[in-house]
């Protein structure tokens, strides 16, 4: 799984209008409805930490796992600034995850699985989430669904704009490869400097990912619309899975 690099300085920026606050209310009423009020939670693929940073605050003891150092380093920023003690910062590739103990819960928002790689890798990161993931724990990840790959990401191009900087994301969609090319132009004004970056998304059918959590020890509870969090539409452009771990981990 490919890292951000320059763009993980400028990723906060051009999230703005996603909406932690209702993911944060999301996780926490599931995390609540099965009993799971404190214990080790990993929030898989990090970021910047918005999430994992809220999640801290409820009283979980956050491990935070990212590729991209650069990305971990602003989580850290974030972390000193507010005083949050109890995040243990992880540089690792998730699918050579590898824990100090078991965990009560794990979290994956914002596609971070899409960017794992193809269908067989992004197995190998549900198989190690699995391995350390006490019985009756929860798995609550989301991914990008099919239809988002080809209709919304497709070939289009996106231009984000803020009072500092101009990105521009360009898609291009392989159906044989069913993976989503991505190159990021950012150019921010001020210090007249260009980043470019390029990384990739890919698509996978809902129904092998909820097989691929069976084959690792979840039982898949529900699948909801990744945006709305209600009923999961053909038109949905994010899933969010809710796993509960049935079989005992052998870490």
């Amino acid at each position: 799984m490919a890292g951000y690099h320059d763009f993980a300085y400028f990723y906060d920026g051009f999230n703005v209008e996603a909406d932690y606050d209702a993911l944060h209310q999301f996780i926490r009423d599931t995390f609540a409805q099965h009993d799971i009020h404190e214990g080790i939670v990993a929030d898989l693929g990090c970021g910047t930490g918005e999430l994992t940073l809220k999640l801290a605050a409820d009283g979980y003891d956050m491990i935070a796992i990212d590729g991209s150092e650069d990305m971990l380093a602003i989580l850290n920023d974030k972390r000193c600034e507010e005083g949050i003690e109890g995040i243990l910062l992880l540089h690792q590739d998730l699918t050579q995850m590898d824990l100090y103990g078991t965990i009560v819960g794990a979290v994956s928002t914002f596609d971070t699985f899409n960017h794992i790689g193809p269908f067989p890798v992004l197995e190998q990161a549900i198989e190690k989430t699995g391995l350390f993931m006490e019985k009756g724990g929860l798995f609550i990840f989301d991914v990008n669904t099919p239809y988002k790959h080809r209709e919304i990401l497709a070939d289009n191009i996106f231009t984000l704009e803020d009072e500092d900087a101009t990105c521009v994301w360009k898609n291009h969609y392989d159906t044989d490869l069913s993976r989503t090319t991505i190159d990021i132009q950012i150019d921010y004004m001020e210090e007249d400097e260009q980043f470019c970056e390029q990384f990739y998304e890919y698509s996978y059918e809902l129904d092998a990912i909820k097989a691929a959590c069976e084959r690792h020890g979840f039982r898949i509870l529900e699948i909801r619309d990744g945006e709305t969090f209600g009923a999961l539409t053909e038109t949905s452009q994010r899933a969010i899975f809710v796993g509960e771990k049935i079989i005992q981990c052998q870490s």
